[in-house]
């Protein structure tokens, strides 16, 4: 491992903006090198002291949609939740420079989420360019799998929202078909090339590393939003 990792490790370790859990067996995690036990149902009183909505961006990468929504939406918490540190760790050193104190960071697993959060705590999730998982038996990993809405609908409020951006058709396409098919899931709103007209939605503008990439090859992008 690089001294830059190895850095970038340790100020995770001491940042307050973040959270992290070791081991997926035991739902426990540390907090500027304090074990805190496991947060769930305490975000609003116990990190973020208020009562606003809590959002998540799920497979969060560098954070820049947690980031870009939170400096817009004071008024909100905004939790970005990866499995690797090294990719919170921008996240939340530019969180930190910009002294947003509506932001954390939450390192675990997508499937350890029921672990870290209680029932109806969560109030909106993002999922920004996840991985397609584009062969056919990786189905069950995709984010807007049943497998992964199962456990969302623990989560979220009653007819929270849930919003995709991807280039991919195969996950675009996907998303749909599984909407439509899932009792008491509701489609809101999908657009297969959210740039070829004005923005539907203000939010839509904040742009990921992976999606500047993706424009860059001439790819649409495409945004679902819906409830379950």
């Amino acid at each position: 491992m690089g001294k830059n990792k190895l850095e970038r490790f340790a100020y995770l370790h001491q940042c307050p903006l973040v959270y992290q859990n070791f081991n997926p067996l035991i739902p426990v995690l540390i907090h500027e090198n304090t074990e805190v036990g496991n947060m769930k149902g305490q975000w609003k009183s116990n990190n973020f002291n208020n009562n606003n909505p809590i959002v998540l961006e799920l497979a969060c990468g560098g954070g820049e949609y947690t980031v870009a929504l939170a400096n817009a939406h004071p008024q909100k918490n905004f939790i970005g939740v990866d499995i690797k540190g090294a990719r919170i760790w921008k996240g939340a050193n530019i969180s930190m420079s910009k002294g947003l104190s509506n932001v954390a960071f939450l390192r675990t697993r997508i499937e350890q989420l029921s672990n870290f959060f209680d029932r109806d705590e969560v109030d909106e999730i993002w999922i920004t360019f996840p991985d397609p998982f584009l062969r056919g038996s990786k189905e069950n990993k995709r984010l807007t799998s049943d497998r992964f809405l199962d456990i969302y609908t623990h989560l979220l409020k009653p007819k929270g929202v849930i919003h995709l951006k991807t280039d991919d058709e195969t996950l675009y396409q996907f998303t749909l078909d599984t909407i439509a098919q899932r009792a008491g899931a509701s489609l809101v709103y999908a657009n297969d090339d959210i740039y070829a007209n004005p923005l539907a939605y203000v939010a839509l503008q904040y742009k990921t590393y992976y999606e500047l990439e993706h424009l860059s090859k001439g790819r649409k992008i495409k945004y679902i939003q819906f409830t379950i």
